[in-house]
């Protein structure tokens, strides 16, 4: 993933209330995000949708096509 697309996505991500983003006044400048509360509600969520990705992935004969 591009900076430039990761930048976009952690963006959208702090717009909707998920990540909480700080700025270290630092030469070069330091960025750190975290989970917000709204973030840590949603977490079981996509933990459980990226283990069923993986287990299907991990199948023979799959295919996930859209």
């Amino acid at each position: 993933m591009s900076s430039k697309t990761l930048t976009l996505r952690l963006r959208q991500l702090e717009k909707h209330g998920l990540l909480a983003r700080q700025v270290f006044p630092e030469v070069p400048p330091h960025v750190e995000y975290s989970l917000t509360d709204k973030g840590l509600e949603v977490q079981p969520v996509i933990m459980a949708l990226q283990q069923l990705g993986e287990k299907w992935l991990g199948e023979k004969n799959s295919s996930c096509s859209m």
